[in-house]
Parts: structure tokens; C-alpha cells; sequence
């Protein structure tokens, strides 16, 4: 692929907001092979491209590249700067990063998924382009053409939330839990009074709860605490019993854990044979949110 960027990387210029860095500009960037990441902090998708993103930083940042993230919210509470800056410390994203509230990034690249990878030469053109997960061969091979580097790819350690799905036992697709696009298919419900949302379900009672069928190893599901930022105790069953081993980072054996903040929460990660299951969330406390289920 080798056309002009039409003025893709000059949307740069505008951008009143960068973290990590002090303002990039197209002609700044003149030269250097740039990288595009376009992504959102909730999104499992873009977490598991993660590692190779930063890997990739790491390596090639001293020989002519540079990693732009542009962050492009999906939910309202992506919009949110302070929130951003906790997801970088907390997800060790160390390069530039700009931010995207109104797509205008988005739009100039054409931009449709979250993530995508946009790889641009010295002269604004682009040179190479990936939407969606995996293909971190040739992304890697694409930047080493185009600093003139000849050696092995990086050796990257993609574990815990940033592990690949078992893509060939995942039979669940992505459930959106809003109003907006949601699908009252019986594969979820909810239990006790909630109200539905553009994006969200939210708890209206004390205590309530959502179950699912699945089919995958991973259960992860988008939460926010309630407005006040109180957090929300949560706990989780799977076939009706403590998931035990199979329990996520974010709950323990017990299945027992805490709303505390907007993000993606990893619930189940079983470790033997997928078969269909039943999955289950209980919350005691008003206001909660829930967003969307990813599996893996």
C-alpha cells in the first residue's frame, strides 16, 4: 500500500490535548516512520494488542519511529480526561498519546474499528494498515521495511488480560447491554429493577444481578460505579457455584470483588476444556453500570 495520507496526519495540528508528550504536528513528524494506534481503554480488542504496541516502542522508537495513540472514546466515561490518565498509569502506555473526544483523528484517518493500526513513511504516506486484533507479524514487518531494519520480531509476553483469545473455542459474540445497541436475544437477563440506557443498564434497587450463557473461556464485562464514585461490591457464579480457579483477575476464588472504576473487568478465565456455561453478576449497591460483554 503506498498512497497519500490526505492530509490524515494533519488533524494532528488541532488537537488541544496530548498526554505523555508536548503537541505533535504533521510537520514535526516529518521523517519519522509513524504509527498510528487508534484505540479506547475499555476495549478487550485493543487490550490485547497492548503489549505488542509497547513492545514495538520500546525496539524502534531509538531508530526513527514513533507510536501515536489516539484515543477515541466509546463510552461517555472514555471522555473523561482524569480517566484517561489513570488507564495510562495503569496500563503502562508510555507514548504519545492524543486525544480524540470529537473523531476528527478518526475521521481523517477513515477510521472504523477500534483498534486499528495506520503506519505512515517519512512523506505522510501511508504505508500500511490493520483493523482489528492479531497480524503483529507483518505490522512488525511493515515498520522494520520502512526503517531499514533487518532482524527477528520482538519477543513479546501477552499474558493476563492482554492474553489472545481462545479464538478456536469462542462462540460468544460482544453483547451491548444499552438501549442503543442491544440485543434482546435470551442469551442475558436481569434480575431487580434496573433501567436501560443508551449505553448502559443500571442498577435502580440495592441489589440486582445480569446472567448470560456463554461460550468462551474469558467473561469480561465493562462496569462503572454509581455517579457518587462509591464503590459497588460485586459477585460472581458460574454454573450457579464460585468460579474458583476459573476466576478472572478482578474477582477472587469466591468470585467476590469491587466496582471501584470505569473499565473493563475480567470475571471468568477458565483453565480446562470451553464448554457452554452459565455466567452470573450480582451487585449490592444502586447505580452501577454495565455496559458491555466481550469474551475470550
Amino acid at each position: 500500500m503506498d498512497q497519500p495520507d490526505h492530509g490524515a496526519l494533519s488533524a494532528f495540528d488541532s488537537a488541544p490535548v496530548w498526554l505523555n508528550s508536548e503537541p505533535l504536528t504533521a510537520e514535526g513528524l516529518r521523517g519519522s516512520a509513524v504509527l498510528v494506534d487508534v484505540w479506547t481503554y475499555s476495549c478487550i480488542n485493543w487490550l490485547r494488542t497492548l503489549p505488542y504496541v509497547r513492545a514495538w516502542h520500546e525496539r524502534y522508537r531509538d531508530r526513527g519511529l514513533v507510536v501515536v495513540g489516539v484515543h477515541a472514546p466509546e463510552f461517555g466515561f472514555e471522555h473523561d480526561l482524569g480517566n484517561v490518565r489513570c488507564a495510562l498509569a495503569a496500563l503502562d502506555v508510555g507514548y504519545p498519546v492524543v486525544i480524540d473526544n470529537d473523531f476528527a483523528i478518526w475521521r481523517s484517518l477513515d477510521n472504523h474499528y477500534w483498534p486499528a493500526a495506520h503506519l505512515f513513511d517519512g512523506e505522510g504516506r501511508i504505508r500500511f494498515q490493520h483493523f482489528g486484533e492479531e497480524a503483529y507479524e507483518e505490522t512488525e514487518r511493515a515498520i522494520q521495511q520502512l526503517l531499514g531494519v533487518t532482524q527477528g520480531l520482538v519477543d513479546v509476553d501477552a499474558g493476563g488480560l492482554a492474553e489472545a483469545a481462545d479464538w478456536a473455542a469462542l462462540r460468544s459474540p460482544e453483547t451491548y447491554l444499552g438501549s442503543a445497541r442491544g440485543e434482546r436475544d435470551g442469551a442475558w437477563a436481569l434480575a431487580g429493577e434496573w433501567s436501560l440506557e443508551e449505553e448502559a443498564a443500571v442498577l435502580d434497587a440495592a441489589t440486582g444481578s445480569i446472567s448470560c450463557r456463554f461460550e468462551a473461556r474469558d467473561v469480561n464485562l465493562v462496569l462503572a460505579p454509581p455517579d457518587s464514585g462509591e464503590p459497588v461490591r460485586c459477585s460472581v457464579r458460574l454454573d450457579g457455584e464460585p468460579p474458583g480457579a476459573a476466576h478472572g483477575l478482578d474477582v477472587d476464588e469466591h468470585g467476590e470483588g469491587t466496582v471501584s472504576e470505569p473499565r473493563l473487568y475480567q470475571l471468568v478465565r477458565r483453565r480446562g476444556p470451553v464448554h457452554p456455561g452459565t455466567f452470573e453478576i450480582a451487585f449490592d449497591g444502586p447505580g452501577v453500570r454495565a455496559y458491555v460483554f466481550t469474551f475470550g
